[in-house]
């Protein structure tokens, strides 16, 4: 449910179609409701003609919706205890880079041997120059433990949690 929650609140819902009333055109009668020998046509704005209105077409509209604290808590919990499971977790200690370097990363990752999967890493406190080594990949992703969310969790290969991150975690779920 936190999952549906997050991507119906990032839709964008700026759809939108012309009804018959919006479509440009005359409101004039086509021709004579009888005697014509085909159907009744009444203006050119008809949702039966080409280049009529549409009949209840889409508006633009918010797909978000609420989602209780608790519900989003057990989720946020339920997802990070099946990637335990799935021995999905890695702990590491702090680390901090001097200078923002990919390639400093990419031999973090390939000590980890965890080069060929989806990454999350989470820092209890902002890391800026892991975030920039890191934001050019494209299985890589850095977050705050506070913006930890159920998506981000479930849709990574592996987690990475630094030692200060576990515990923050803990005193979260708790």
């Amino acid at each position: 449910l936190d999952v549906k929650q997050f991507m119906a609140n990032n839709r964008q819902g700026t759809h939108k179609a012309k009804e018959r009333s919006e479509v440009s055109g005359s409101t004039r009668k086509l021709g004579r409701q009888k005697g014509g020998g085909g159907a009744r046509r009444g203006d050119i704005n008809s949702p039966v003609l080409v280049g009529g209105g549409r009949v209840f077409g889409p508006r633009p509209r918010d797909y978000s919706f609420k989602l209780n604290k608790k519900t989003k808590a057990l989720a946020r919990r339920s997802a990070l205890a099946y990637k335990a499971q799935d021995n999905a977790i890695l702990v590491v200690e702090d680390f901090v880079f001097e200078t923002p370097k990919t390639k400093e990363f990419l031999g973090v990752i390939k000590n980890l041997k965890i080069s060929d999967k989806k990454l999350l890493l989470v820092f209890s406190e902002t890391n800026k120059n892991v975030y920039l080594s890191a934001r050019i990949l494209k299985g890589a992703n850095v977050q705050l433990v506070s913006g930890l969310n159920t998506y981000r969790v479930l849709d990574a290969g592996v987690l990475v949690l630094t030692e200060s991150t576990v515990s923050t975690i803990n005193n979260m779920l708790s």
